[in-house]
């Protein structure tokens, strides 16, 4: 469906290391699976970093309420989740790739970042901490078939979805072009002159409030042995 070369014969499902002092350090088996792409200019990569104040936080892709196999109903077995496990949409999934891709070769984002484990909330937070830019995210933005609660709209990890930060320059272009593919998006937040994440609802008001040195040592505490 995603014409996608997978060049991988054989990843290992064990990864681990042993400290001088003896302990094993080890992940969860994990299947790898590598697969490449062909990119005409190098110049046209985007990274994840936030790059500007002023610039929007677009979200590509249609959340949706099914948790299962997410990390949130990983570290929560008791919270009320639709535990129902994500499917990948192998129509919709390819377009999005595939617009994603021709935005980012055009020049239209500042930086792009994949929706996945821990879901969009997780993702953002990324985009903040590694461009040292606040953002301010409104939940109302997040595109949905369903009504969804903060939680499920933070930590939902529906595949197929991608962060994108825009200039405003580029927004109207940026919408046209994802109007034109028949792609849920919408508008999730807005990089700030401040050191911070916020997070807003309209039912709730603001429902967070974290520094962006507290997310990242947060993020970096499990590398940090």
């Amino acid at each position: 469906a995603f014409q996608t070369p997978f060049v991988s014969g054989k990843d290992s499902l064990n990864n681990q290391f042993t400290t001088e002092d003896g302990r094993l350090i080890a992940i969860p088996q994990t299947l790898l699976i590598t697969a490449l792409g062909i990119v005409p200019d190098a110049r046209r990569c985007r990274t994840m970093d936030a790059k500007a104040v002023g610039n929007l936080l677009f979200v590509v892709g249609a959340t949706d309420g099914r948790m299962g196999g997410s990390h949130l109903a990983m570290i929560d077995a008791d919270a009320a989740l639709d535990r129902a496990i994500p499917r990948v949409d192998l129509k919709l999934g390819p377009r999005h790739a595939h617009v994603v891709a021709e935005l980012i070769a055009d020049g239209l984002i500042a930086s792009a970042h994949d929706c996945s484990d821990g879901g969009l909330l997780v993702a953002a937070a990324e985009m903040a901490f590694a461009g040292r830019i606040g953002l301010d995210i409104d939940l109302e933005g997040v595109p949905t078939k369903q009504l969804l609660d903060a939680m499920v709209a933070c930590f939902s990890e529906t595949p197929s979805r991608y962060l994108l930060e825009v200039a405003p320059r580029n927004v109207d272009a940026v919408i046209r072009r994802l109007r034109d593919a028949d792609i849920a998006w919408g508008q999730v937040g807005t990089f700030a002159d401040h050191d911070r994440l916020t997070v807003r609802n309209a039912r709730d008001g603001r429902i967070l409030d974290a520094s962006l040195d507290d997310l990242l040592a947060a993020w970096t505490a499990p590398l940090d042995w």
